[in-house]
């Protein structure tokens, strides 16, 4: 009896094994491979684009050119709003006349005094409530119940207090700017990261060294948010301010020229404002993108 010996074949379950998790693999790592890619384009959509240097001017340009067409195609009573052609030439008018010239002098003088004033003392109130309990414990509460206060409603009591000269306008914008730059630059002095605090105590910081190197770059953000809403709010006040008793600067012009019904010389001097507020904002965000600058070696 011959006996036939039969040599088992390899079967395709393994070979088919191998191939199955070759597949996976490969098309694991594609997938990750696309999610990664779809992640970095997601976040590149997110993430907002730098604007042009001109973006700024790009809102400004669109509405004067919108209010050059109502005008010349008579969609805009010029009774109420005269066309920029008239107020450009307002405004050339009153500068070869002498008068504008002084009455803008005036006004930057005011507003720079108060200003600063209103800036040192924010400073120096700040520094003391956001640093130490002892300021905080006296300063806070007295400037919130200040804050409740409209500083506008002043006004009256100040001229008891100073008269009708320039001494009670400049307070008046000493405490309009006083404000947000203290509520901002305490917040932000306040609101440091812990974990910065745990930092400093392993490398063994001293608390000058602290505030020096921590705190004060830490707090510059809100601080500059603070200031460039002083700006503003000092341009508002400044407004008000020259149209009370006042006998020159840009807010006295447009009072006097309210009483002539020269609708023209209201709007010169409401541009003249709008364009130092514009002009003054600017400034600071520059400066603000400089000492800021290495904010973006850490988000790059």
């Amino acid at each position: 009896m011959t006996t036939v010996s039969v040599r088992p074949e390899r079967t395709d379950t393994a070979h088919t094994a191998e191939t199955t998790g070759t597949a996976e693999t490969t098309g694991t790592a594609e997938t990750g491979s696309n999610t990664r890619v779809s992640t970095t384009r997601r976040r590149k959509r997110l993430v907002p684009r730098k604007s042009p240097r001109w973006a700024p001017v790009a809102g400004p340009i669109l509405i004067v050119a919108i209010w050059s067409i109502a005008s010349a195609y008579e969609l805009v009573d010029t009774r109420l709003l005269p066309a920029p052609w008239t107020i450009a030439s307002t405004f050339v008018d009153l500068w070869t006349t002498g008068t504008l010239k002084g009455d803008i002098v005036t006004s930057l003088q005011r507003a720079a005094i108060g200003f600063a004033l209103g800036l040192a003392f924010a400073l120096v109130l700040a520094l003391l409530a956001g640093l130490t309990r002892i300021g905080d414990t006296l300063i806070d509460g007295t400037v919130q119940i200040k804050r409740a206060i409209p500083t506008l409603g002043l006004i009256p009591l100040l001229i008891l207090w100073l008269g009708i000269g320039e001494g009670f306008k400049i307070v008046i914008i000493a405490l309009s700017v006083f404000v947000p730059i203290y509520i901002n630059l305490v917040a932000a002095l306040q609101g440091i990261d812990h974990r910065y605090v745990e930092l400093a105590q392993v490398l063994r910081l001293s608390r000058a060294q602290f505030i020096r190197q921590v705190v004060f770059p830490g707090a510059l953000p809100g601080f500059f948010v603070g200031l460039r809403l002083a700006v503003n709010i000092s341009w508002l006040s400044l407004v008000v301010l020259e149209q009370i008793n006042a006998t020159s600067g840009l807010g006295y012009l447009m009072f006097q020229a309210q009483n002539y019904g020269q609708m023209d010389v209201i709007v010169v001097g409401l541009v003249i404002y709008g364009v130092f507020g514009f002009i003054t904002d600017a400034v600071i965000r520059i400066v603000e993108r400089k000492a800021l600058s290495w904010r973006r070696g850490l988000n790059s």
